[in-house]
């Protein structure tokens, strides 16, 4: 996030696309919800009736995949009616003269067309976004999980720059984070060409000073992601795998081809709390502790470095994850000896300047957003006051990317998927209460599809696709559009994930899970 969740109290208008943040994120959904109740104004971009969508003043339900046409029509808006703002451009950007050409084919009439939005409403979007002083952009994985998902996020920042919609209290481009300490593990380096703080695994001196650190010789190419991974697996390429607090058969696309790079390899470990569906491939489980077991820190969406301190002692034979890897990098012949979390971190902020100033004495009462390079730094509340990180801003011409998969005669209609506010991912079924209160899938149909199929909520369809089958219960309601199917991700019983296409973005790889074509049949109850 650009800004702090603070400022979510102190805007003037949010536009929420791709987001459904009372669902898959209740606290900043809460904090939308009060600044709305204090007459904040509000723009919902979704394909579904989310919540927020009926405290709308404006909603645009657009067809799913078509963000880049919805963006480039606003911009195209508020060019041509001279509402940009020309001395932030002026002063803070470059590339204008690109981004007009490529909006200029994005016609009101021809982004209705493509996106089903009416006119109308474009204009009324466009003018209130352009002339409201204080406007925050809000997205998450409606954005991004899709094979243009990169240049969905670079439409949106194009948006927020032209109308010098950054830099300020309650401004910015807020993309809220999907699980917890997210935003912490790629700090710290998970990602396949990072050190921790972004420092590029390419980049020499970056390699130097890590060799140094850790006194042994690194790579300078950066490392396989998830995606490929799964297919140098399947290739016979990839032996072995360590996974540590995922459940890719239940979370990534295209389930069974997961399935598949799992039986492929030779060696498979997995650390976690509960036998996952990804465990039962497991040759060896390690049992990790949960975060009331055990010390270190959390980062979250506003990059707030805060403390996670242990409650309880790890329960039975479970250690702490850090101790683990610790553990098996002795056995491996690397003495990676740390007494405490601290220790971790301390080393971590010695050799990443963006955390350089945190320290554990500095966050024990309250946490500090990074960037906060020295001690005596107060943290950086808002980034991009002045500059950005490469000096000015760029702006991109993106051009509209379609969906890898759209529904034909085989396959008719269109599925989605997301997340529902009773369950986190897949680890909230494992409490008795919440499974209790909604212990299965009911997909969304509309009316008209329900009438075509011939079923009524709490019936039993059967939904495939080119890669599954899953049977699921329904739930009919004018929430969807018609010929869209939209199911949540959270059931072992509905594996919805066995469904969504194996297509990828291609600079961020990650999954196309928002559009896939299936077929949708009546069938006996599960």
């Amino acid at each position: 996030m650009t800004n702090s969740f603070a400022d979510y109290l102190n805007t003037d208008l949010f536009f929420v696309i791709g987001s459904n943040p009372t669902e898959a994120h209740p606290m900043a959904g809460a904090k939308i919800m009060s600044s709305l109740m204090n007459g904040t104004k509000l723009i919902v971009a979704d394909p579904r009736r989310i919540e927020l969508a009926d405290k709308a003043d404006i909603f645009l339900q657009l067809r799913p995949g078509t963000d880049i046409p919805l963006l480039n029509g606003l911009m195209h808006i508020i060019i041509k009616e001279n509402l940009h703002d020309q001395k932030f451009i002026e002063e803070r950007t470059e590339g204008i003269e690109d981004l007009k050409a490529a909006v200029e084919k994005f016609t009101p009439a021809r982004v209705s067309e493509m996106t089903g939005v009416p006119e109308n409403l474009l204009y009324d979007a466009a003018r209130l976004y352009a002339t409201t002083s204080k406007a925050m952009l809000c997205y998450t994985l409606g954005i991004t999980e899709h094979i243009c998902g990169v240049d969905n996020v670079m439409s949106v920042a194009n948006l927020a720059m032209l109308t010098g919609h950054l830099g300020r209290e309650g401004t910015g481009v807020n993309p809220q984070r999907g699980q917890n300490n997210v935003q912490g593990a790629c700090d710290m380096g998970a990602l396949p060409g990072d050190y921790p703080g972004y420092q590029k695994v390419v980049n020499p001196e970056v390699q130097a000073k890590f060799e140094k650190a850790w006194g042994v010789k690194l790579s300078n190419q950066p490392g396989l992601t998830i995606p490929d991974m799964m297919d140098a697996a399947v290739e016979g390429k990839l032996k072995a795998m360590y996974i540590l607090g995922e459940d890719p058969v239940l979370t990534d696309p295209d389930a069974n081809h997961i399935k598949k790079a799992l039986q492929s390899m030779d060696f498979v470990v997995v650390q976690e709390l509960f036998m996952s569906e990804t465990a039962k491939f497991a040759d060896v489980i390690l049992p990790g502790a949960s975060f009331t077991e055990k010390d270190g820190t959390f980062t979250s969406s506003e990059r707030r470095v805060q403390r996670v301190r242990k409650a309880i002692e790890p329960i039975g034979d479970t250690r702490p994850d850090w101790w683990i890897v610790c553990e098996v990098a002795k056995r491996m012949g690397y003495p990676m000896a740390y007494a405490h979390p601290e220790e971790i971190f301390n080393e971590l902020a010695s050799l990443t300047p963006s955390y350089g100033g945190i320290t554990y004495d500095r966050i024990e009462h309250c946490g500090l957003q990074w960037p906060c390079p020295t001690v005596d730094h107060p943290g950086t509340p808002i980034l991009h006051t002045k500059a950005f990180a490469r000096g000015k801003g760029l702006f991109k011409a993106i051009d509209h990317t379609p969906p890898a998969e759209m529904p034909d005669e085989e396959y008719p209609y269109l599925l989605s998927t997301g997340r529902i506010l009773y369950h986190y991912n897949v680890t909230t079924r494992y409490s008795s209460a919440l499974d209790a209160h909604r212990p299965e899938e009911a997909a969304m149909i509309h009316p008209a599809d329900a009438v075509m199929l011939g079923v009524g909520t709490g019936d039993t369809v059967q939904v495939t696709s080119r890669r599954g089958s899953v049977k699921t219960k329904v739930a009919v309601t004018d929430k969807v559009q018609s010929g869209m199917i939209w199911m949540s991700f959270h059931y072992r019983e509905t594996p919805t994930n066995e469904l969504t296409v194996n297509a990828f973005d291609p600079i961020s790889k990650t999954g196309e899970y928002k559009v896939a074509a299936v077929r949708i049949e009546k069938t006996s109850p599960m």
